[in-house]
């Protein structure tokens, strides 16, 4: 039987502007499956301009068959972009860490959660009016929340923020949302943790 896996997040998990394929947890899943782990093609729960709690909504809504194998979960851009705070995005993300582990069968080692990537290295960013090392700052300081959780949980944490700002240009036609190009870079980051997780 092939390793279920089940993807969490926002646009940048469901792939906005991109083919299917193009999608990161999709490269990752292909990635393993050349190398022989019979990992099959991700669950996606994801939708573009999801926070956290509109996660948390659909998964009350959602059906599911654990335990995964694996799941990953990316969340977070949206509540930065619309300005909520940070000590609110702890509690939302811990509660949805702990979901997560949940649903792998209260095995956190199977969990990967990935880095929120700066938007505001992008042209849409730069056009919108905001400022775009605030955007940076905001984020860096998510991210730290997330991190801090993720390890203390024993979930595996996987930083692709510094590829967002390293690679500012692979990006889809929207001048915003990431390119297949930039999310192969995710996936190649995202396969050690991963290979890990299904050891």
């Amino acid at each position: 039987m092939p390793l279920s896996y089940l993807a969490l997040g926002d646009s940048y998990t469901i792939g906005e502007g991109v083919e299917a394929t193009g999608r990161w947890p999709a490269q990752l899943a292909a990635r393993l499956r050349n190398e022989g782990v019979p990992l099959a093609e991700p669950r996606i729960l994801a939708t573009t301009g999801w926070t956290t709690d509109e996660l948390a909504a659909a998964m009350d809504g959602a059906r599911f068959d654990p335990p995964y194998a694996l799941v990953s979960l990316l969340i977070g851009v949206n509540n930065q972009y619309r300005e909520r705070s940070a000590e609110a995005y702890r509690g939302e993300f811990m509660a949805l860490l702990e979901r997560a582990i949940s649903l792998a069968g209260e095995r956190s080692s199977r969990v990967l959660v990935l880095s929120i990537p700066d938007w505001g290295v992008t042209p849409f960013a730069r056009n919108s009016g905001r400022d775009c090392t605030r955007i940076g700052a905001e984020l860096d300081n998510y991210n730290a929340i997330a991190r801090d959780e993720t390890l203390h949980r024993g979930a595996h944490w996987v930083d692709i923020t510094g590829l967002s700002r390293q690679h500012p240009a692979l990006l889809a036609d929207d001048g915003l949302h990431p390119s297949a190009a930039q999310y192969t870079l995710w996936a190649d980051a995202t396969v050690p943790a991963a290979r890990q997780a299904l050891r």
